[in-house]
């Protein structure tokens, strides 16, 4: 079968990238790393994240004490080697299955144990970028013990206070020998103190300077994000796809209620409202009373000539480009419209948008849109957009954490009788 001219530039530029975290343990590696395994596989690269402590418990067993770390402990320190070069063996595997960005995540305290990370990688036709946290932060060193270190299979059952104290005499064996990288060992990326300043060496390449971006947003503040549809369209209760019509009578009333759950839940000060440009959205935020930002990448997806048409019509007058859907829901482009895949795209800039807000944000969206953002902080695989549940007056509330996202469904109603409720593109 032939290649497509876009899959064959795909193909023959596809990255073939190694992100080597690097940083003293409770400095956010593991959150960063999986932060940027999400949006890279949300973008559509074929990534894989590939933690040295998990390869190390799962091999060595868990609860392990400080004097496991201490580099004067020669037989752990050769313990410890032959796990990471374990894992890094597996990533290099990884890459010859069709791997395109391996994320290879452990300490990487010394010099001489990343420039052997890096020659492996190099002698695979790899390339490498280091990206190391520092944390001169106590505050947020601390934070990160407490919150997730105490969590660790290492302490299961541990006194809190004492598991602690054990981790921090972890700590003190990496630093007493850490190495900070250097400009002489190639690309890399500083983040200091969760984001406060960020620092590039030798970046080159699409990937690498998207995460420059993506990376220079990223920040610890807790807050919650909303999203939802807009209120019951004239259009939804007619079955038709795309549009711009005025909100149903039930729609109005779920804009109601949308206000008085979000009085209730953030303080008006605080909520940033986003919406798309339909008026279906921007009424259904009004009622709120917050400055609303109109985003165009928010629209719903663009159904070209199928615009205003239902499903029965386009299957009865268009029914190759019905079957076409049918067969690939997430590729299939619209005539003279979009696809879920040009939807990931122009909302490439509103995830970086909305991982720099500080302030909780409400999203006001449209059905293959919210999928689309759904799909990137849940983590799921890009290519089940389109089946991903959205239902009309429910607010989802994602509430980032350290190592994914905690969801919340709160269902406003009001019930909308049998045959009105629809599922859109």
């Amino acid at each position: 079968m032939p290649v497509r001219p876009s899959e064959f530039i795909r193909l023959a530029s596809r990255p073939r990238l190694v992100l080597v975290m690097c940083g003293l343990p409770a400095r956010g590696k593991t959150h960063i790393a999986l932060r940027i395994s999400r949006y890279l596989s949300w973008l559509g690269y074929r990534t894989r994240h590939f933690n040295v402590g998990t390869y190390r418990r799962t091999r060595l067993g868990s609860q392990k004490r400080h004097e496991f770390f201490d580099p004067r402990n020669p037989e752990a320190r050769e313990a410890r080697r032959d796990v990471a070069m374990a894992a890094l063996s597996d990533l290099c595997d990884w890459f010859r299955e069709g791997g395109e960005v391996g994320i290879y995540d452990a300490t990487n305290s010394v010099r001489s144990r990343r420039d052997a990370v890096r020659a492996r990688c190099e002698n695979e036709g790899l390339a490498v970028v280091f990206i190391e946290s520092i944390c001169e932060d106590e505050a947020l060193v601390a934070a990160n013990i407490r919150q997730t270190k105490l969590h660790m299979p290492d302490y299961a059952g541990m006194d809190p206070d004492a598991a602690v104290a054990d981790f921090r005499a972890r700590i003190a064996h990496y630093a007493s020998v850490y190495e900070p990288v250097a400009k002489d060992e190639g690309a890399y990326i500083k983040l200091i103190d969760a984001g406060r300043e960020l620092l590039a060496h030798q970046i080159q390449g699409y990937v690498p300077s998207r995460l420059v971006s993506f990376l220079m947003n990223l920040h610890l503040v807790p807050r919650s994000i909303y999203m939802t549809r807009h209120g019951q369209s004239e259009f939804n209760k007619q079955r038709k796809i795309g549009g711009d019509s005025p909100l149903s009578p039930q729609g109005e009333e779920f804009s109601a209620r949308l206000r008085d759950y979000m009085i209730a839940e953030v303080p008006s000060n605080e909520l940033m409202v986003w919406t798309s440009t339909l008026q279906r959205t921007i009424h259904t935020a009004a009622r709120i009373e917050r400055p609303t930002t109109e985003w165009r990448e928010l629209d719903e997806i663009d159904a070209g000539e199928c615009d205003g048409m239902t499903y029965e019509e386009i299957q009865t007058r268009m029914p190759r480009e019905f079957t076409a859907r049918t067969e690939d829901k997430f590729g299939y482009r619209y005539p003279r419209g979009e696809s879920y895949r040009d939807i990931l795209r122009r909302l490439d800039r509103v995830i970086v948008e909305v991982e720099r807000e500080r302030s909780p944000v409400l999203i006001v969206g449209h059905q293959a849109v919210l999928r689309a953002l759904y799909a990137y902080f849940m983590d799921k695989p890009t290519r089940d957009c389109p089946f991903l549940e959205i239902p009309l007056h429910t607010v989802f509330k994602l509430t980032p954490t350290p190592y994914g996202c905690d969801e919340e469904r709160i269902v406003l109603g009001p019930i909308i009788a049998k045959g009105e409720s629809v599922t859109l593109p």
